[in-house]
């Protein structure tokens, strides 16, 4: 098999295999890689790094590639290779992400849930649309 960085397509989607992992369950395997003293100061800080170069990625898209980011299929707008790039850096988000809920206390799918719950909440209140936290 060729390194990571350089599978091809099929390799990829092979090695995946998409096995029925929960968030917790991704949760718990990710937080065996943090290697960082303390906590939450270095994964928030590593989030919004990775954050950053999702969009950095998608910049790039709207920049070069004159992608219709109004298609209701993105899928057909952006290169294979490119949206991989996206996903593994997304990946990266999702790492932080985990690690920040750990250090918190939570875990992924009890943030999920209440996400869930706050929007559930807004959608009935009719205030999904507009700003701040507590609308």
């Amino acid at each position: 098999m060729t390194p990571f960085g350089e599978m091809t397509e099929e390799d990829f989607d092979d090695m995946m295999g998409h096995d029925e992992l929960t968030l917790d369950g991704y949760q718990e395997k990710a937080t065996e890689f943090a290697i960082y003293h303390g906590s939450l100061l270095y994964p928030t800080l590593g989030l919004a790094g990775e954050a950053g170069e999702v969009s950095e990625k998608v910049k790039k898209l709207f920049r070069d590639d004159e992608v219709n980011f109004m298609a209701d299929n993105l899928t057909d707008e952006i290169e294979y290779e490119k949206a991989r790039a996206i996903a593994l850096e997304c990946g990266d988000v999702l790492w932080y992400l985990a690690n920040i809920a750990n250090d918190l206390g939570y875990s992924l799918e009890e943030i999920a849930d209440m996400n869930i719950a706050k929007l559930t909440d807004r959608k009935y209140r009719n205030t999904i649309h507009g700003s701040g936290d507590t609308r």
